[in-house]
C-alpha cells in the first residue's frame, strides 16, 4: 500500500513513518521543507515532497495515488493555531477526496463530556476530526489522551516538573483524571486504523491500561524514576495561565506550546468507551509503569546495559529523534572540547589509553584527589582503585572511580562514572585524524542528572569544568607531542 503522511517532522509521524516502510510498505511525507527530514535515519526510503497544506495548489502531486493518508499537523505553538489547522484540515480533506484516498486516519484529543467548555486546543482538535469525517473519504478519529513517550510535549511536562520539583504547589487540576497512553500503543492504533473496512467512518477512544489523576502520574513518574516521593499541594490561585507560565519557568517546553496544553488539562481525559479493540484485535495496551520504563530506557534493569550510547533507550517508539525539538528528551549536560595535536594520532592513543592510575588524570591533581576523598566519605570508590595494567584497558574493568566502558583501539575510551554523584555520567576522549592528515584529541563529559540534587550538582561542579577538562585536554594533547616515538 501507499501511505502519505503529513506531520512526518512531528512527534508521531517522524515514528509512524519507518513502521510502515519495515513493514513493506511505500511510504510518502509532506513538509514544507525537505531539509527538515536530512536527519530522520529512514528519510532516505520514503518519498519526500515539499507541500503546504494550506496552500492547495501544492497537495495534488503528494496525494497521487495515496491509499491511505494521516493527518498529523499541529500548529500549536501558533497564536492562530486554530484557524491553520482549520485551513489546513479543509484543503488536507478536498485533496484527499479529489485523489482518490480510500482512507484517512487523524489523531485527535480526547472527546469531552456534553456540556463541558473545551480549551481552545481540545476544541481545535474535535473541529479537525469533524472535517475530516465530513469529508466524504472515509475517516478514523483517533482521540487520544496524554501520550507517554520521550519527546511527547505532554509527558515533557511531567518528565520535568516531576525530576526538577520534589516539592510543588500545584494548580487544582492536578486531580484530574487522565488515562495516559504509550506511544507505542498510539502507533499501534494509527497503523491498525488505516485497514479498517471503507464503512467505518468515526472516531475512537484510545487510552492506557490506568486512568490516573496529574498527581499520581507524577508520583509514579518519580517512582520509575528512582526519585524520592514528591509532595504534592493543589492550591485554588493558580489560574491555568498562571499555571501554563509556571510550566514554562521549570520545564523547557515553550510558553507558546505549554499554555495550550495545560489549559487543556483542565478537563478529565479518559476513554468513554473501547470499541476499537473488537475492530482491532491485539495485546492488551500499556500500564502507565510500563509506558514510563521505555521512555526512560528503563524497560528491562537487569537486561539493558546503561551505556551512554542507548542510555536513554529501551523502545525505538519511545526513544528521542533528531527530528524531536530541542526542548524534548531528558536533561542532559555536556562539556566538549578539542585540540589538534602534532604528534601522531597512535601516540596520543597511548597517552589517552594510559590515563587514570599512577599516570593520573593530566589536570589539577589536587582538585581530583579531593573529589576522589569526598566520595570514599559518601561510601564511594574514590581514587583508591588504580588500574590493573599501566598501559592497556578492557572493557568492563575499573579504572579508579571510573569503569571502562567501552574500548576502540587506537581511537575510542569511554568511561562511566561510579563515584557517587546524583546522575549517571561518562567521560569520552578520542583520538581522531582529520580530513587532512592531521591528529585531533576530542573529548567529551556527558552528565544526565538525578531530580533537582543532579541539577544543583551540575551547577556546583560548572565553574571548575572549566580548570579541569579544558587542562585535561591540553596536558593530553602537549604530553602525546613530547613523548618519544615507538
Amino acid at each position: 500500500m501507499r501511505y502519505l503522511i503529513t506531520g512526518a517532522t512531528g512527534y508521531i509521524g517522524g515514528r509512524l513513518a519507518p513502521r510502515l516502510l519495515d513493514a513493506g510498505h511505500q511510504v510518502r511525507c509532506l513538509a514544507r521543507s525537505a531539509a527538515r527530514l536530512r536527519d530522520a535515519p529512514w528519510a532516505g526510503r520514503a518519498e519526500i515532497i515539499e507541500g503546504d497544506l494550506t496552500d492547495p495548489a501544492t497537495l495534488p502531486a503528494a496525494f497521487r495515488d495515496v491509499d491511505v493518508a494521516y493527518f498529523l499537523v499541529h500548529s500549536l505553538g501558533r497564536p492562530d493555531f486554530e484557524r491553520l489547522d482549520r485551513e489546513s484540515a479543509r484543503n488536507f480533506a478536498a485533496a484527499a477526496r479529489a485523489a482518490g484516498v480510500r482512507r484517512i486516519v487523524y489523531l485527535g484529543g480526547p472527546e469531552l463530556p456534553p456540556g463541558d467548555r473545551p480549551s481552545p486546543h481540545l476544541r481545535s482538535r474535535a473541529e479537525v476530526g469533524r472535517i475530516l469525517l465530513d469529508s466524504g473519504v472515509p475517516t478514523v478519529v483517533l482521540r487520544a489522551p496524554v501520550i507517554i513517550g520521550s519527546g511527547s510535549a505532554s509527558f515533557e511536562m511531567l518528565r520535568h516538573l516531576t525530576e526538577r520539583l520534589p516539592a510543588m504547589i500545584t494548580p487544582r487540576w492536578v486531580k484530574n483524571r487522565i488515562q495516559p497512553i504509550a506511544v507505542r500503543d498510539v502507533l499501534r492504533y494509527l497503523i491498525g486504523a488505516a485497514t479498517l473496512p471503507p464503512e467505518v467512518n468515526r472516531g475512537f477512544d484510545i487510552g492506557g491500561a490506568d486512568v490516573l489523576t496529574y498527581a499520581e502520574m507524577m508520583q509514579r513518574y518519580a517512582r520509575v524514576a528512582g526519585l524520592p516521593r514528591r509532595i504534592v499541594i493543589p492550591v485554588r490561585v493558580l489560574s491555568p495561565w498562571l499555571s501554563a507560565h509556571w510550566v514554562g519557568l521549570i520545564t523547557p517546553v515553550p510558553n507558546a506550546i505549554a499554555r495550550p496544553l495545560v489549559a487543556s488539562l483542565v478537563h478529565e481525559a479518559i476513554a468513554h468507551e473501547n470499541d476499537l479493540a473488537a475492530l482491532l484485535p491485539g495485546p492488551a495496551p500499556l500500564g502507565f509503569d510500563e509506558a514510563a520504563r521505555l521512555a526512560l530506557g528503563r524497560i528491562r534493569e537487569a537486561d539493558v546495559e546503561t551505556r551512554w550510547s542507548n542510555a536513554a533507550g529501551g523502545d525505538a517508539a519511545a526513544e528521542p529523534l533528531p527530528s524531536d525539538p530541542d526542548w524534548s528528551g531528558a536533561s542532559v549536560y555536556v562539556d566538549e572540547r578539542s585540540r589538534p595535536v602534532t604528534a601522531p594520532a597512535d601516540r596520543l592513543w597511548r597517552v589517552i589509553e594510559g590515563v587514570g592510575g599512577e599516570n593520573g588524570w593530566y589536570s589539577f591533581p589536587l582538585a581530583w584527589s579531593v573529589r576522589g576523598w569526598l566520595d570514599r566519605l559518601a561510601g564511594g570508590v574514590g581514587l583508591r582503585r588504580g588500574r590493573r595494567d599501566q598501559h592497556r584497558l578492557r572493557v568492563g574493568e575499573a579504572l579508579d572511580w571510573w569503569r571502562v566502558e567501552e574500548i576502540e583501539p587506537g581511537s575510542l575510551l569511554r568511561l562511566r562514572a561510579e563515584m557517587r554523584v546524583p546522575g549517571r555520567a561518562w567521560l569520552e576522549m578520542r583520538a581522531e585524524t582529520d580530513g587532512d592528515g592531521r591528529s585531533v584529541y576530542r573529548q567529551r563529559a556527558v552528565f544526565l542528572p538525578r531530580g533537582l540534587a543532579g541539577h544543583l550538582y551540575w551547577a556546583a561542579v560548572l565553574p571548575f569544568h572549566g580548570i579541569v577538562f579544558n587542562g585535561m585536554a591540553r596536558n593530553i594533547t602537549r604530553t602525546a607531542e613530547q613523548s618519544p616515538r615507538g
